[in-house]
Order: C-alpha cells, then sequence, then structure tokens
C-alpha cells in the first residue's frame, strides 16, 4: 500500500516535533530540573513549530510570486495564439496530405477558411499576426512542403515568444 505524500509528510513533521521536544526536554532537565525540562519541551517544539511556519510561508509566498509572473493576465492573449497556430496546422495537413485522397476539395476550403478566421482575430500579439500571414501564405501556393513546414515552426516560435512564462533555457533551446 502507497502511502499519500501528505501523509508522510506530516507524520514525518510530527516526529520531527516529538524529537526536538524531546531532546529540548532533557537538556532543560539535565540544567534546570523538572521545570527546566518543561520549559525545554515547549521551547524546542516551539522552535520545530516555528521553523516550519517560517519555511511554509516563504514557500508559498515563492511559489505566489513565480504563478503570477507565469499568469500575468488573463491568457486570452495566449489561446487566441494557440488556436491560430492549431488552425494552421490543419490548413497544413490538408493542403500536404499524407496520402493522395487523404483530404478532399471541400475539406481544404473548410480548413482554409478556418485557418484565415482565426488568423484574423484582433487580440493577437503582431509577431503572431505576421508569422500567420506569411505562413498562410506559403501554404497557399501549396508548392513546397518543406517551406510550408519551415512557415509553420516559424510561427510557433512566433507563439512561443508571446507567452508570458517564455523562458530561455540555452541560447539555442527555448522551452
Amino acid at each position: 500500500m502507497k502511502v499519500p505524500v501528505r501523509i508522510r509528510l506530516f507524520a514525518a513533521l510530527t516526529l520531527l516535533i516529538l524529537c526536538a521536544g524531546s531532546a529540548a526536554g532533557y537538556a532543560g532537565l539535565r540544567l534546570g530540573g523538572w521545570l527546566g525540562a518543561g520549559a525545554g519541551i515547549l521551547a524546542g517544539t516551539g522552535a520545530v513549530l516555528l521553523s516550519a511556519r517560517i519555511t511554509i510561508s516563504l514557500w508559498h509566498l515563492q511559489t505566489h510570486e513565480f504563478l503570477k509572473r507565469i499568469v500575468a493576465g488573463d491568457g486570452r492573449t495566449e489561446a487566441s495564439a494557440d488556436a491560430v497556430l492549431r488552425g494552421i496546422m490543419l490548413y497544413e495537413a490538408a493542403v500536404f496530405p499524407l496520402a493522395a485522397d487523404g483530404a478532399s476539395a471541400a475539406e481544404r476550403q473548410s480548413r482554409r477558411s478556418v485557418a484565415y478566421q482565426v488568423a484574423a482575430f484582433d487580440d493577437l500579439p503582431l509577431s503572431v499576426r505576421l508569422a500567420a500571414a506569411e505562413t498562410l501564405e506559403v501554404i497557399d501556393q501549396g508548392e513546397d512542403r518543406e517551406q510550408a513546414r519551415a512557415a509553420v515552426w516559424a510561427l510557433a516560435q512566433a507563439v512561443r515568444e508571446c507567452r508570458t512564462g517564455h523562458l530561455d533555457a540555452r541560447d539555442e533551446q527555448t522551452s
């Protein structure tokens, strides 16, 4: 049976409090008798509880600030940029199907109209709009699959860079 992490943490904290209280109680007993033992237990337990409370508060504050930085805003811009990327990728899949009879002309036209509609959304950042326009132009030509893939890749990079929490892990690779 696997014990949940929350239960294990509470058990470890309880054991830590018990050990600190016992050690402080023993030190108090040796230094000041029974009255010192009671004061030592209170002091040891209080010190562990206070340090646990400070640690949890600092962790919560750090996590809260980190999440605030990542989720600044309501996310509409990022969601619309993702929708543009998905719509254009579906249009690319209809123009360059894997099988010769993979997409009909009606399906291609339907995906084209959806891609153009989502690319015309007002909340899109300028970099995403420009990349989407270039990508749609390349796909509309329908001649070079590799050029279309490169344009979709550039659009994906523009969408990634418009995200609030975009971090560069290394110079050559973004996350």
